[in-house]
C-alpha cells in the first residue's frame, strides 16, 4: 500500500514521497524499511534519529531530526498519533473470523435462544433460558449459565465463563479465563465462629462496549447488582467485588481490586495494583496511580497515589521528606550531642 493512502485512509497530513510501499507496522524501536511506527510519549524523541521506519505517526510541530548516515523518514501528522497507529494496524492485520454455526461437541439447551450468524465453538455449554443475541462468537469452552442474557457481537474467548442471570450488553468482549457473575465474598460470622455462606443473589451487569480480559473477575452481588459502564475497559487480573458500580468509559489497569460495594465514576484511570476498601466512591475523571491503596472517597478529577491515596503533589512532597529520612536523622542525632555537651559545660 502506497503511503499517500495510508495517509488518505487515517485521516493524516503526508510530509514525505507518497510512492514509498508500506507493508505494515511496528514498534519505533524495532520497526523497518517499509513499516509505518509512532510517536507519542516524549522518552522516545530520541529514537526517531534511529528509527529504520519509513514513516512515523506524529503530531504537529515535532521536528523529524535525523542521524546523517539515516535515510529520510516520512511523517504523518496527527493529532492523536496513538489513535492513528491503532486504525493503521487494521489496514494491515485482520483478525479470524468465525463461520455462523453450531460445533459438534457443543451443548446448547433447547429453551436458549441463540441469534443469527453466531458461532458456537467446541466444547461450549449455553444453559436453560439463556438468550445471546446476532453475531456472537463463543471460541471454546465457553460456559454460559441458565437465564444470563446477552445482546449482539458478543465474543467471548475460550474457557470465559457467564454466571447465571447476569446482564450483557452489546460489542462485549470476554478475554481467556473472565468470570462475570461469580459469587462475591458475602459470609457472615457465626457464634461457633465458622462462616456462614450469603446467598449472591443479584447479577453482573455490563453494558455496550466492555471489553473484560483474560483472568479478571467481575463478582455478583449479595443483593442488587455490580455493574460496569458504557464502554469501560478491564485489564488482565483486575477484581470488581461484589456490589461494586463502574462508570462509563473508565479504565482499571492490571491487578485493580475494587472491594465490595466502591463505586468509580465515569472516565477514571485506576492504575496497576490499585487497591480500594469497600464501600467508598472514586469521583469522575479521577486517575490514581500505580500500587496506590484508597481507604477512603475521592474526590472528582483528583489525581491520588500512595497509600494511604492522598493528593499526588503532597505524596511526592512525602515521598521527597522520605528520601532525605537518613540524613535528617543523622542531623538529629548530631544537634543532640551537642546538646549533651552543652549541659555537661
Amino acid at each position: 500500500m502506497k503511503l499517500s493512502e495510508v495517509a488518505q485512509k487515517l485521516g493524516c497530513r503526508l510530509e514525505g514521497s507518497p510512492d514509498i510501499e508500506i507493508r505494515g507496522v511496528a514498534g519505533i524501536e524495532h520497526a523497518e524499511v517499509g513499516q509505518i511506527t509512532f510517536l507519542a510519549n516524549r522518552r522516545y524523541f530520541p529514537l526517531l534519529k534511529t528509527t529504520r521506519a519509513s514513516a512515523v505517526l506524529i503530531e504537529e510541530g515535532i521536528a523529524l531530526e535525523r542521524e546523517a548516515s539515516m535515510p529520510a523518514l516520512a511523517a504523518l501528522r496527527s493529532a492523536n498519533p496513538y489513535l492513528a497507529f491503532a486504525h493503521a494496524i487494521e489496514l494491515f492485520y485482520q483478525a479470524p473470523r468465525y463461520a455462523p454455526g453450531l460445533h459438534a461437541t457443543a451443548i446448547v439447551a433447547k429453551s436458549a435462544r441463540i441469534g443469527e450468524g453466531a458461532h458456537i465453538g467446541p466444547y461450549c455449554f449455553v444453559d436453560e433460558e439463556v438468550e445471546i443475541g446476532s453475531k456472537a462468537v463463543l471460541h471454546s469452552f465457553v460456559t454460559i449459565y441458565r437465564g444470563a442474557k446477552i445482546g449482539d457481537a458478543f465474543f467471548a474467548h475460550a474457557h470465559a465463563v457467564v454466571r447465571e442471570n447476569c446482564r450483557i450488553g452489546n460489542r462485549v468482549t470476554l478475554q481467556n479465563g473472565v468470570v462475570i457473575g461469580g459469587d462475591g465474598l458475602g459470609f457472615a460470622k457465626q457464634k461457633d465462629g465458622t462462616w456462614y455462606k450469603m446467598a449472591q443473589s443479584g447479577p453482573a451487569v455490563l453494558e455496550d462496549e466492555v471489553e473484560v480480559q483474560a483472568n479478571a473477575c467481575v463478582d455478583r452481588a449479595t443483593v442488587g447488582e455490580t455493574r460496569i459502564g458504557r464502554g469501560t475497559k478491564l485489564d488482565d487480573l483486575v477484581l470488581v467485588g461484589h456490589a461494586s458500580r463502574v462508570g462509563a468509559n473508565t479504565m482499571l489497569c492490571g491487578q485493580v481490586g475494587l472491594a465490595g460495594s466502591t463505586k468509580v465514576g465515569d472516565n477514571c484511570i485506576l492504575a496497576g495494583q490499585v487497591g480500594t476498601a469497600g464501600h467508598l466512591t472514586v469521583g469522575d475523571g479521577t486517575v490514581i496511580t500505580a500500587q496506590s491503596g484508597v481507604p477512603n472517597d475521592v474526590p472528582a478529577h483528583a489525581l491520588y497515589s500512595g497509600y494511604p491515596a492522598v493528593d499526588n503533589r503532597q505524596w511526592l512532597k512525602t515521598m521527597a521528606a522520605l528520601n532525605r529520612l537518613p540524613e535528617l536523622q543523622k542531623r538529629v542525632r548530631e544537634l543532640e550531642s551537642e546538646i549533651e555537651r552543652l549541659k555537661v559545660r
